[in-house]
């Protein structure tokens, strides 16, 4: 998995692919964990894909709140199709393998997903305080160029996070470990097993984790402490409840997401000591993909209704 070559003197170690070690599983139980993670993949690509069919059929939905919508289903398609389907292959695979371009692809990819669906998410917390805070500015405010600048943003953020990270690791040496204890290429697992001086390498992780991490939701937070003082002031119950409905499902999404990500990457060479990191890492690579838009469309009842006049034949 490695060669050696002379540079300046000393013997240089090139590693050529990894192991990934993945879960390990007796020979049973392996068709049933390879079913329900291929189960798990397509049913997140089609709940994802349905969302963004019914917004771009429904003029109802024509709006800022629904334009960030499914981008966030456009990019958690792709941000599951950079993980899941090599893990489900691995699964019924002897040889684990990926080569060292395809570790540091999949590597890159999965940060730039990851590092834009937090600042995304703080897009529509903003999205969310226009409408309920400042409503009768919501159109001016959040126009259509704004919005696309927002989300070009989004995507910018992400892909210099993940350049600049990747820039530091692809640096590292891995000498001759090349057995990751993990089902993909994460940032943890690689700065363990690397052999030469990675504290750089850390330490520039650490302080974009931190920025990407931490603005993105103190801007979900101010917004919605913002919203909570505007909704405790309108004086209808109806009306509290209407405001609250347009918001409940982007909370928990945010929630879910930001709860299952802050650990792990706030520290993540400390964080890869801990067998729990994997189980940790299936609830934000499978599970909480496979339940957002679940959400979304359980408790919207304006893309339930949507849904239904999108896909219900008529005569």
């Amino acid at each position: 998995s490695s060669f050696f070559y002379r540079m300046g003197g000393r013997n240089e170690t090139k590693v050529m692919y990894f192991i990934l070690l993945g879960f390990p599983t007796a020979a049973e139980q392996q068709l049933l964990l390879f079913s329900a993670l291929l189960l798990a993949y397509l049913l997140t690509v089609l709940e994802n894909l349905l969302i963004i069919l019914t917004i771009r059929k429904n003029r109802s939905l024509q709006n800022p709140m629904y334009f960030f919508l499914g981008n966030l289903s456009f990019l958690e398609i792709w941000y599951v199709s950079v993980i899941e389907p090599k893990m489900i292959v691995d699964v019924l695979s002897h040889e684990k393998r990926i080569s060292f371009q395809g570790c540091m692809t999949q590597l890159h990819f999965f940060v730039t997903f990851v590092c834009t669906e937090y600042v995304l998410l703080a897009a529509m917390a903003y999205d969310r305080f226009v409408a309920i805070c400042k409503p009768l500015r919501y159109p001016l405010v959040m126009n259509h160029r704004f919005c696309a600048q927002l989300l070009a943003g989004c995507w910018m953020c992400g892909l210099t996070t993940s350049s600049i990270k990747l820039s530091f690791i692809a640096r590292l040496s891995f000498c001759d470990v090349d057995k990751i204890n993990h089902y993909f290429c994460d940032i943890s697992p690689l700065l363990n097993i690397s052999c030469s001086d990675s504290s750089l390498a850390e330490l520039v992780d650490f302080i974009l984790a931190l920025l990407v991490i931490m603005v993105p939701l103190c801007t979900v937070v101010a917004s919605y402490i913002c919203i909570l003082f505007t909704v405790l002031k309108i004086p209808s119950s109806q009306g509290r409840q209407k405001a609250v409905s347009t918001c409940s499902s982007h909370l928990t999404v945010v929630v879910l997401f930001y709860s299952t990500t802050l650990f792990t990457y706030a520290h993540p060479k400390l964080m890869y000591t801990y067998s729990a990191n994997k189980l940790v890492s299936v609830l934000y690579t499978v599970v909480v993909p496979l339940l957002n838009p679940l959400i979304y469309c359980l408790r919207n009842k304006e893309v339930r209704s949507a849904m239904r006049k999108t896909f219900t034949c008529r005569r």
